[in-house]
C-alpha cells in the first residue's frame, strides 16, 4: 500500500507516564526489600514459620519487582480512523474469523449477534470476509447461520443507512433506539426500527425453536452432510453461505462454515488447531492481508474498529513495529462492582499499556488484527523468508516449501502470495473447496512446520499468549487499539464455577508456556525478546505458581495463633513498621488506581478477594494439572466457559453478585483455608492454646491477618450455610474439614521453637 509520506499521521503516541505514581511503586519495593532484610537478620532466631515467610515474601518482591518493570513507561494510541483514506491507495481485505466450540455453553444466538455485527461494520463489503470455525460440528449453528445470513440482507443496509453504532441486534434492541442512532427520530426511522426488531425476533424463535428439538429432523440438503457426524469423529464440512460474486462494496461480505476434520485417534489441538484451519482455508479463499480473530462472544461495538486498526498497521514506519494490533477485552452487563473480579479493566489499563510501552501488548486470543504473514512465520525485515520468492508463474521456488505448509500446492502458492504482501486470490470461493477440504484434514499438518513455527502454536491451552510470545520473540512489535467507544464487548462469565473453570484453564495454559522451550527466558537470552518483555510474560506465566506461596502465607497467621507463636515483628519492635506500613500504603496505591479508573471502593475490595480466592482454588488445580501431564498420568484439557446472552435476569443485584458453587473439587482449598483460620479463632476465644514462651506468643497483627483472611474468603463463609447454588455442596464441605482438620493436626505437632 502507498503512503504518502507528507499527509498527517495516522496514529499518535502518548506517553501516560507519571512520576508520583513511580515514587510510591520504588517506595514500596524498598519496604519490601527492608523486610526481607529483617528477616535475613533475625532468622536464626525463629523457627519455620520465619523461613516460610521469608521464602513467601521474597517471591513477593520477585513479584512486584515484575509489577513495577510492566508499568514503568505506560503508552497510549490515538487513531485517526477519517485519514485512513487520505493516506493509502487502497483499501486492503480483511478476513474475519468468529469461533464456537459448544452450542450448549455457547449458544448460537450469540454467535449470530457476532457474526451480524461484524459483516455490518464500517468497511467496504467486498473487501470482508467472515470464517465461522464450529469446532462442535453443530448442524444447529449451521442453521442459525443461515437463518441469520437471510436477516443481514435487512439488517446491514439499515444499520448503514442510518448510521446505528450498536450493530449487534440483541443489544442494539434491548436498548434506547433514539440514544443509539442519535441522529434520527422520523417516522421512516422508526418503522424501520420496528421492521427490524420483528425480523430480529422471528430470528430468535426460529433457532430457539429448532434448538429445542431435533437438529435438523431430517438430514438432508445442506445439512446431509452431518448425517451420522459426532462431535470429535466427523469429515470436514465446509458451507459457502453468502458470496458477494460481484464484488460490490455495497451487498453483503463472504460468509463461510468451517467444521474441521476431527478423529478420536488424531490431536486436535483444541482452538489453536480450529485457527489454523481457518487461516489456511481462508487463505485459498480469500487470502486477506490482514485478519481480525474474535471469540464468538465478542460482538463488535466500534462500527469503525477496522479503520482505527488499519491506522496502526498501515501508520507504522516499519513493518516490524506492528505485527498485530490488539485490542482490550471490555464487557458489557456485567454484574455491578465486579463481583467474580473478570472484568480486568484495572489490569488493562495500568499493566497491558505498560506492555504496550515496552514491546507491544500480548495477543490475547480474541479482538486482534494479525498480519498473515507474520502467522506464516515471517520474521522481521523478512530475514527468514525472503528466500521464499515467487516466480513469473506466481509460484514459490522454495523446493521444500510443502514441508513447512503442507502439501497442496494450491494452498503453498496462496502462501507465496501472502509473504510477499500480494493480496491476489480466486474471485470464485467455490473453486478452492476442493483444496480447502484437503487442508482442513486432520492428517494434514503431520509432517509440516504448523503449530511449531507456523500459525497459531500448539502446546499449551493458552495459545493466545503463547502465540504472541513467539510473534514478540521474533524481534516483532504489537500495539494496542483502545478507541471510544470500545471496539468490542463481550460477556465474563458469572457466578463462582464458570470463573474458576476460566481460571484454571488459564493457569494450566501459562504454566505449559513457562516451562517449555518457548519460555519467555529462552527468548530473551537466545533471540529477540526484550528483557522487560520478558519480565512481563513472568508476570503472566507465573499465575499458577504464585497459589503456593500465596497459600502458604495464608496459613501462617492461623498457624501462629494455633501455636500461640508469631511470624511478624512484635508489637514493641521498630520493625513492625515495616509491614504495617506495607499494608496500608500498598492498599492506598491499589484503591488509587481503581479510583483513576472511575472504579469504586467496593470494585477494589471484590477484586483484591478474588484474587486471594482464584489463587487459592483456581491456580492451584493449574499446577496440579500440568504436575500430572508432566507425570504422564493425564493430558490438560480445553474446558469451555459457559456464556450467557446477558445476565440481566429478574433476580436482585445481590443474587447477581453472590458467589456460586458447585461440586467441583476446585472448592476443596478454599473451603479447607477457611476452616483452619475458623479452628484458629475458635481456638483463640477459647483460650485451647499452647503456653507461649516467654514473649514469643503470637500479637494483634496475627490476629488481624486471619480476621483479613476470613474476609477475603467471606464467600465460601456464607457458601458454609448458603442452599442450592448459593450453598457450598456438603461433599466439598466434607473433604475440606478432612483437609483442615490434617492441616490443623500437623501444626500441633510441629515443635514449639519452630
Amino acid at each position: 500500500m502507498a503512503i504518502q509520506s507528507t499527509s498527517p499521521p495516522l496514529y499518535e503516541k502518548i506517553s501516560l507516564k507519571n512520576d508520583a505514581k513511580r515514587a510510591v511503586e520504588i517506595f514500596i519495593l524498598l519496604l519490601l526489600v527492608s523486610l526481607l532484610a529483617y528477616r535475613l537478620v533475625h532468622l536464626k532466631d525463629h523457627g519455620l514459620k520465619w523461613q516460610v515467610a521469608l521464602v513467601c515474601e521474597s517471591w513477593f518482591v520477585f513479584m512486584w519487582v515484575l509489577i513495577v518493570s510492566t508499568k514503568w513507561s505506560p503508552v497510549s494510541y490515538k487513531t485517526y480512523p477519517n485519514r485512513i483514506l487520505q493516506r493509502a491507495s487502497e483499501l486492503l481485505p480483511v478476513d474475519v474469523f468468529v469461533t464456537t466450540a459448544d452450542p450448549q455453553l455457547e449458544p448460537p444466538i450469540i454467535t449470530v449477534n457476532t457474526v451480524l455485527s461484524l459483516m455490518a461494520v464500517d468497511y467496504p463489503a467486498h473487501k470482508l470476509a467472515c470464517y465461522v470455525s464450529d469446532d462442535g460440528c453443530s448442524p444447529l449453528t449451521l442453521y442459525s447461520l443461515m437463518e441469520a445470513a437471510k436477516f443481514a440482507k435487512l439488517w446491514v443496509p439499515f444499520c448503514k443507512k442510518y448510521n446505528i453504532q450498536l450493530r449487534a441486534p440483541f443489544r442494539y434492541f434491548a436498548s434506547d433506539a433514539t440514544t443509539l442512532s442519535g441522529e434520527d427520530c422520523s417516522l421512516e426511522f422508526q418503522q424501520a426500527r420496528d421492521t427490524m426488531k420483528d425480523e430480529y425476533e422471528k430470528l430468535s424463535r426460529k433457532i430457539d425453536d429448532v434448538s429445542q428439538g431435533s437438529v435438523p429432523s431430517n438430514f438432508t440438503g445442506e445439512f446431509a452432510a452431518f448425517s451420522n457426524t459426532e462431535r470429535r469423529n466427523h469429515a470436514t464440512i465446509i458451507k459457502i453461505i453468502l458470496e458477494n460474486k460481484g464484488g460490490h462494496p455495497e451487498e453483503l461480505p463472504h460468509l463461510i462454515y468451517i467444521s474441521r476434520e476431527k478423529r478420536p485417534e488424531h490431536p486436535h489441538h483444541y482452538k489453536a488447531g480450529a485457527m489454523n484451519v481457518l487461516t489456511r482455508v481462508s487463505g485459498l479463499m480469500t487470502n486477506a492481508p490482514f485478519m481480525l480473530n474474535v471469540d464468538c462472544d465478542m460482538y463488535v461495538n466500534n462500527p469503525q474498529i477496522v479503520f482505527h486498526a488499519l491506522c496502526l498497521l498501515f501508520g507504522t514506519k516499519h513493518e516490524r513495529d506492528c505485527a498485530f494490533v490488539q485490542c482490550p477485552q471490555y464487557f458489557y452487563d456485567g454484574a455491578k462492582d465486579d463481583p467474580f473480579g473478570n472484568q480486568l479493566v484495572v489490569l488493562q489499563k495500568y499493566f497491558i499499556l505498560g506492555m504496550v510501552g515496552i514491546q507491544g501488548p500480548v495477543y490475547g486470543g480474541t479482538g486482534c488484527f494479525h498480519r498473515r504473514k507474520v502467522i506464516y512465520g515471517s520474521w522481521p525485515n523478512d530475514m527468514k523468508t525472503e528466500k521464499k520468492s515467487l516466480t513469473s508463474n506466481g509460484e514459490l521456488t522454495k523446493e521444500e516449501s510443502p514441508n513447512d505448509f503442507g502439501s497442496s500446492k494450491q494452498f503453498v502458492n496462496s502462501t507465496a502470495h501472502a509473504l510477499q504482501s500480494d493480496s491476489n486470490h480466486p474471485i470464485d470461493l467455490s473453486s478452492s473447496l476442493e483444496a480447502a477440504y484437503q487442508i482442513a484434514s486432520c492428517t494434514y499438518e503431520y509432517n509440516t512446520d504448523w503449530g511449531k513455527k507456523i500459525g497459531w502454536m500448539y502446546g499449551s491451552t493458552t495459545e493466545d499468549i503463547l502465540t504472541g510470545l513467539a510473534i514478540h520473540t521474533k524481534g516483532w512489535r504489537s500495539l494496542y487499539c483502545s478507541p471510544n467507544p470500545p471496539a468490542f464487548l463481550g460477556c465474563a462469565p458469572s457466578g463462582g464455577p464458570a470463573s474458576m473453570t476460566q481460571q484454571k484453564r488459564w493457569a494450566t495454559g501459562l504454566l505449559e508456556v513457562l516451562i517449555s522451550k518457548k519460555s519467555p527466558i529462552y527468548g530473551t537470552l537466545f533471540m529477540h525478546l526484550h528483557f522487560r518483555q520478558c519480565l512481563a510474560y513472568l508476570w503472566i506465566l507465573t499465575w499458577a505458581l504464585r497459589s503456593i506461596p500465596e497459600f502458604l502465607y495464608a496459613l501462617l497467621p492461623a498457624y501462629c495463633i494455633i501455636t500461640n507463636s508469631h511470624f511478624l515483628p512484635e508489637g514493641q519492635e521498630p520493625a513492625i513498621i515495616i509491614p504495617i506500613a506495607i499494608f496500608i500504603i500498598y492498599n492506598l496505591y491499589c484503591l488509587y488506581e481503581y479510583f483513576a479508573t472511575g472504579l469504586s471502593i467496593r470494585t477494589w475490595w471484590n477484586n483484591h478477594r478474588m484474587q486471594r480466592i482464584i489463587s487459592t482454588c483456581a491456580w492451584s488445580f493449574g499446577i496440579l494439572s500440568v504436575v500430572l501431564k508432566l507425570l504422564g498420568l493425564s493430558e490438560t484439557v480445553f474446558e469451555v466457559t459457559k456464556k450467557d446472552q446477558s445476565t440481566s435476569t429478574d433476580s436482585t443485584n445481590a443474587e447477581l453478585g453472590r458467589f456460586t458453587f458447585d461440586e467441583s473439587p476446585i472448592f476443596v482449598p478454599g473451603t479447607a483455608l477457611l476452616l483452619v483460620h475458623l479452628i484458629a479463632v475458635f481456638t483463640m476465644l477459647f483460650g485451647l492454646r499452647p503456653q507461649a514462651s516467654g514473649n514469643n506468643g503470637s500479637g494483634l497483627g496475627e490476629v488481624i491477618c486471619t480476621v483479613w483472611v476470613v474476609l477475603c474468603f467471606w464467600p465460601f463463609f456464607r457458601g458454609l450455610f448458603g442452599k442450592g447454588k448459593y450453598g457450598i455442596p456438603s461433599t466439598t464441605i466434607m473433604k475440606g474439614a478432612i483437609l483442615a482438620t490434617i492441616v490443623v493436626y500437623l501444626f500441633r505437632l510441629t515443635p514449639t521453637g519452630w
